[in-house]
């Protein structure tokens, strides 16, 4: 499972980097970051959970984003702002999670009533 998204004033643990394949090997459905490649199977569980985490601290960062740009669309001091029903259908989410990315946003950069606690994360 996933850990918990620090917030603004916690340090981020910076995991293992991305780095993009060439697209020669990409295009290879067998080969994955050259994990393939790795024999000892201590070095491929080492490499494998490098990855994991990188994916899922870059999933993590990508949703805290997509909250901040929901919130800033839903910006009532907007003149084209976005409803919740319209940010959902933009990002093929429920009107309901559309809602709650909107209030994780507005925490996310600081514009929540109770200091900055806001609501817990979405996802």
């Amino acid at each position: 499972m996933a850990e918990p998204t620090p917030r603004r004033n916690e340090p981020r643990l910076r995991p293992a980097p991305l780095l993009f394949e060439p697209a020669q090997v990409a295009e290879d459905p067998e080969h994955f970051f050259d994990l393939e490649s790795i024999e000892d199977p201590r070095a491929l569980l080492a490499r494998a959970t490098e990855l994991t985490q990188a994916f899922r601290a870059a999933a993590d960062r990508a949703v805290e984003f997509q909250a901040m740009a929901a919130a800033q669309l839903a910006d009532p001091r907007r003149f084209d702002r976005l409803t919740a029903a319209d940010i959902a259908e933009r990002a093929e989410w429920t009107e309901d999670y559309a809602k709650k990315m909107v209030e994780f946003g507005r925490d996310l950069m600081g514009g929540t009533s109770d200091g900055g606690r806001g609501t817990a994360d979405p996802v």
